[in-house]
């Protein structure tokens, strides 16, 4: 018998010991991981199984008409499209609830308690929180004049109560062209207590009201909070009119601050002021202080005031006055913009009949200053009193919302981008209104001598014009490289315009003196009998040329650009504009009328009858009086 027949056998384990311990140690791994997600899986099972256990089972919902009630834009005064958001809608659409608008019942009528109390267990988000990450850029809306500006607002002061007590600061400007809007306002203070009585948010209890001035001083009308209606009504009728022609609108709002803000901490309120103007503010290199005071007491600016007039410092205001017991009426020159930090657009009139109008334009948006005060401490713009010119569509003009971020973050804008620099630069360096005339095109030519002259004479204001034009296309071309650089809709319109339309005014202005100079230089003959003078007029083709056929091609692209990409905006109807008269010239013949020696009044002889000409020094006197009374505004 062999020794191996006695061996015991093998134990069953035996083949573990061929295993290597990497594959024992996943296993057992694998097993623990088994374990656990039983473990998991029963918890949730458990935990689901019990929260549908204690459904309590409801009543069938109550039938709820979700149709919008117009009565709300009818109380808020908003006959607007509500361009740009404020800054708790803003909120609510961060944080997605358009998506659902089914889900939300707004009922403007609803009585709110504002002593109502919030259980603790709910979260309720601070201000701050609800508008963290949110973009304000672009706080106004058209208001339907001053009277819908006034519902708004009082929508917004009951927007307030609602939360806690109130104090409303209204700041009114104290100058002339304002007299009507501050009437208006002092008519509408019954009517506003009135509307916040009816939503019952207990105004009589929490809202008080002070009044300041400010003209070129600053004036605490009623410096302490009130709540008499008649006595604000009275305080505003009696503002007496500044005719200064400055508007401190800043150093007020600093000075309503230090006024009010005690009363605000005391009383725990909140505190809003309420700007009425019609101007930007001549202060306003203390907008960065005012905004930082602001954001320390928690204070909200609104401003009721004018649209600023696109890419321009200056707007007008119509105005009425008397003086010698003659009446006066004129568009009056104001400080009422530009809407961005610093005018980006190009100061070129057109060689056209429209030239009064495209420069009256409005912006869409309020002048830059007031506008980011608003924006900044969480308040709105409201366009009271648009311009006379052409107006665009608030929903297209959203999308080309001026940047109101802080004016050193602008100024690393443009240091950043060759492009966005240069066309602030170019703007600066506007071209004088007196080097852009209307061009003669009619030259009489009963003899080469007269001809030559009358040549001579028109080239010489367009020799100036075409220096500037140099320049400004020079600094420009400077910043074409970071052109595909620009990051907005903005930024791409504006320089696309401005390029546009300084190549298609020098190819106007070069091609207008090359003409005239070959014409003066070999005058043509007449081809038709009778014709004695020439005449130049806009055509496709010029004879400048190579180049500026060159200029004229990149003109075009440039103009057509901004026409395809930026449709239903002011820089596409510029472009329009400038594009509806051919660049280049062409000569024509014309016969003009001259009176014959014998058909010519004698010189000696008085021109006029006695009774024309008192006629003619009454309306020299009258020119001379509008001219030496004309107000300040």
């Amino acid at each position: 018998m062999h020794a191996s027949d006695d061996a015991e056998p093998p134990p069953a384990t035996a083949w573990l010991d061929d295993v290597p311990a990497w594959a024992l140690s996943l296993v057992l791994h694998a097993a623990v991981a088994l374990v656990l997600m039983s473990i998991s899986w029963a918890v949730v099972s458990e935990s689901r199984f019990q929260l549908q256990s204690e459904v309590v089972p409801e009543p069938d919902p109550v039938p709820v008409d979700y149709a919008l009630d117009t009565k709300i834009s009818q109380e808020a005064g908003n006959n607007s499209l509500l361009q740009i958001d404020g800054a708790s809608l803003a909120a609510a659409q961060h944080r997605g609830l358009e998506n659902h608008p089914e889900e939300i019942s707004v009922d403007p009528d609803l009585n709110v308690d504002p002593t109502l109390t919030v259980a603790a267990a709910v979260p309720v988000p601070s201000e701050a929180e609800l508008l963290e990450d949110i973009d304000l850029t672009g706080t106004t809306e058209y208001a339907g004049g001053t009277s819908g500006a006034i519902d708004r607002i009082t929508w917004e002061i009951a927007a307030a109560l609602r939360e806690r007590r109130t104090i409303v600061v209204w700041l009114f400007d104290e100058s002339l062209s304002l007299q009507d809007r501050r009437e208006q306002i002092a008519d509408r203070f019954d009517a506003i207590y009135e509307q916040l009585r009816q939503r019952n948010v207990r105004a009589e209890e929490n809202l008080t009201t002070g009044i300041v001035g400010f003209g070129k001083d600053v004036h605490l009308l009623q410096g302490k909070p009130i709540s008499d209606t008649d006595r604000l009504s009275e305080i505003v009728r009696n503002i007496e009119n500044d005719v200064s022609g400055e508007e401190r609108v800043f150093t007020a709002v600093d000075r309503a601050l230090r006024a009010f803000v005690p009363d605000k901490k005391k009383q725990q309120a909140a505190l809003m002021l309420i700007v009425v103007t019609d101007e930007r503010g001549d202060d306003y290199d203390r907008l960065e202080s005012v905004i930082r005071k602001c954001a320390r007491t928690g204070t909200r600016v609104y401003c009721i005031g004018n649209s600023a007039v696109f890419g321009r410092e200056k707007g007008f205001v119509f105005f009425r006055w008397e003086a010698d017991g003659e009446q006066f009426a004129a568009d009056l020159p104001v400080d009422q913009g530009p809407e961005t930090a610093m005018v980006e657009g190009l100061q070129l009139p057109f060689w056209t009949d429209r030239h009064v109008e495209l420069s009256r334009m409005s912006a869409g948006f309020g002048p830059y200053a007031l506008s980011r005060l608003c924006a900044e401490t969480g308040g709105i713009y409201f366009i009271a009193d648009d311009t006379s010119g052409p107006r665009f569509d608030p929903a297209v003009m959203r999308q080309y919302s001026p940047d109101y971020r802080p004016q050193r973050q602008y100024e690393q804008e443009l240091a950043s981008n060759r492009a966005k620099g240069a066309l602030v630069q170019a703007a600066q360096y506007a071209v004088p209104q007196e080097a852009i005339p209307q061009p003669q095109r009619r030259f009489l030519a009963t003899s080469d001598t007269v001809l030559r002259q009358q040549i001579t004479e028109a080239q010489k204001p367009l020799a100036v014009l075409d220096y500037y034009l140099q320049e400004v296309h020079r600094i420009l071309e400077s910043g074409e490289p970071d052109r595909d650089a620009l990051d907005t809709n903005r930024w791409r319109a504006s320089f696309d315009l401005a390029m546009g339309r300084i190549l298609a005014m020098r190819v106007r202005a070069f091609g207008y003196n090359t003409m005239l100079a070959q014409m003066k230089s070999s005058p043509r003959p007449f081809e038709q009998e009778g014709s004695n003078e020439w005449i130049l007029s806009p055509a496709d083709v010029s004879d400048a040329g190579a180049a500026v056929r060159k200029m004229h091609d990149r003109a075009l692209e440039y103009l057509n650009r901004v026409i395809d990409e930026h449709p239903g905006t002011p820089w596409a109807l510029l472009a329009q504009v400038e594009l509806e008269t051919p660049l280049g010239w062409e000569w024509s013949e014309g016969m003009r009328r001259i009176a014959r020696p014998e058909q010519r009044p004698d010189r000696n002889t008085p021109q006029f009858a006695a009774e024309e000409a008192r006629r003619q020094e009454q309306r020299r006197r009258r020119a001379r009086l509008k001219q030496t009374t004309m107000p300040r505004l």
